[in-house]
């Protein structure tokens, strides 16, 4: 399948990662690879911003930016992180 997040051919989802129409669209053109790096930039997001993820309002920051970093090229490391290796 064509992965929009990384402009070419990848391994496709199995399953949609996420409920709804949303879920459908990210299973439709997202890979594997894409999801995985997906699931690595949230961890940054919650721990960076000491996010509670059952809290209403941290789910709707994360699926938020969740659609950024999947369908756009918007997504942006939160504001003062400093990678680990620097």
């Amino acid at each position: 399948m064509y992965c929009q997040k990384l402009k070419r051919e990848a391994d496709a989802l199995e399953k949609p990662p996420f409920p709804g129409e949303l879920g459908e669209k990210i299973v439709q053109n997202i890979s594997k690879e894409a999801w995985q790096m997906w699931l690595a930039q949230q961890t940054m997001l919650i721990n960076e911003n000491r996010l509670t993820p059952f809290e209403p309002e941290a789910r709707a920051l994360l699926k938020a930016e969740m659609e950024k970093f999947l369908f756009s090229d918007d997504a942006q490391a939160p504001e003062g992180y400093v990678p680990v290796d620097k």
